[in-house]
């Protein structure tokens, strides 16, 4: 978190009493007791003449503090919400859950919303900046939105599951980003086509399509430019950008009964980018796409079909029958 987020409310208030506890008045008041005592020893200077050069001071630090963060307008950010399909619901910060409408806004710090099964929701980000596309089993929350002296807007949105594409416009003004965060890293960007997922272990993808994505981890950067892809695994820095795939295919290489007949244990594999959902759970992938895991016969249809469904970073699709023998 940069300082001026630590000065900043949810709506852009200036926190006065934070003031007094940040390190930087800690230094300054004691230059200020020093300056004092050094004054006050010389007979020229009398104690009101030295108290009143405290007090100004005291008003210019507060003046230059509150100056050199950037601010932000009540009211004049927000997400607001422009298609709703399935089930998808709205969490306020510190408000209730609750099912999301068209014309819903995320305005405030810690503001969320939630896609469920088969759901998905697409939101524009004010001033026409952009929209946000979200796949099903998804979250979004916003972590800042905020305007910058110089007319700057700053959006920092975090995805702690699922998938989101983002479509942004070209910013005009060079204080303007807008930053996805996942338990993994971070990527921003200034104008860009791009997807991220992020997998059940909290590992991150980001995908180009046009544009340019900075896509950041252990503070190491990467450029993801367009036509390409980069994976970020939590405590490790983004792997190297390599070509775009954007495919959804889902081998499955081996099928197989449990020895008490409760189970099926399905083998397979899919590129590693993507999410993959297997009887409606979420299936976590190793580094290389691979996947071993039991389903429960009670989750079969009854024509001994197991559902699957694969989604790439950038929201392509593909829904499978794995037929059980």
């Amino acid at each position: 978190m940069r300082t001026f987020d630590w000065f900043i409310a949810s709506k852009g208030a200036f926190h006065w009493p934070l003031l007094l506890f940040h390190p930087a008045f800690f230094s300054f008041l004691g230059s200020i007791l020093h300056l004092n005592l050094l004054l006050s020893k010389r007979k020229q200077w009398p104690y009101w003449l030295v108290a009143l050069l405290t007090a100004v001071l005291l008003i210019c630090f507060s003046a230059a503090m509150v100056l050199a963060q950037p601010i932000s307008l009540t009211g004049d950010r927000w997400l607001a919400i422009t298609s709703v399909t399935g089930d998808v619901d709205i969490t306020p910060y510190q408000g209730r859950r609750r099912q999301a409408r068209l014309g819903d806004r995320l305005e405030q710090v810690g503001d969320s919303i939630a896609t469920g099964a088969n759901a998905s929701a697409r939101l524009d980000v004010d001033q026409a900046a952009g929209e946000i596309s979200m796949a099903e089993n998804s979250q979004l929350q916003v972590q800042a939105l905020s305007i910058t002296r110089s007319g700057g807007r700053i959006t920092r949105l975090r995805v702690n599951r699922g998938q989101v594409r983002t479509r942004v416009r070209p910013f005009t003004n060079p204080d303007s980003e807008l930053e996805i965060y996942t338990p993994a890293g971070v990527s921003g960007v200034r104008g860009t086509d791009f997807g991220v997922s992020v997998q059940p272990s909290g590992a991150m993808a980001v995908a180009t399509q046009s544009g340019n994505v900075a896509t950041s981890a252990q503070s190491q950067t990467v450029s993801v430019t367009a036509g390409l892809q980069s994976t970020v695994f939590p405590g490790e820095p983004p792997t190297a950008p390599e070509p775009l795939r954007n495919d959804p295919t889902l081998f499955v290489e081996s099928i197989s009964l449990s020895s008490d007949n409760q189970f099926v244990r399905l083998i397979g594999r899919t590129d590693a980018v993507n999410l993959l959902e297997i009887a409606g759970e979420a299936i976590a992938l190793t580094r290389t796409g691979s996947f071993d895991t039991l389903v429960p016969i009670a989750a079969m249809w009854d024509d001994r079909q197991v559902s699957a469904t694969v989604l790439t970073p950038l929201g392509m699709k593909q829904a499978y029958e794995v037929v059980v023998p």
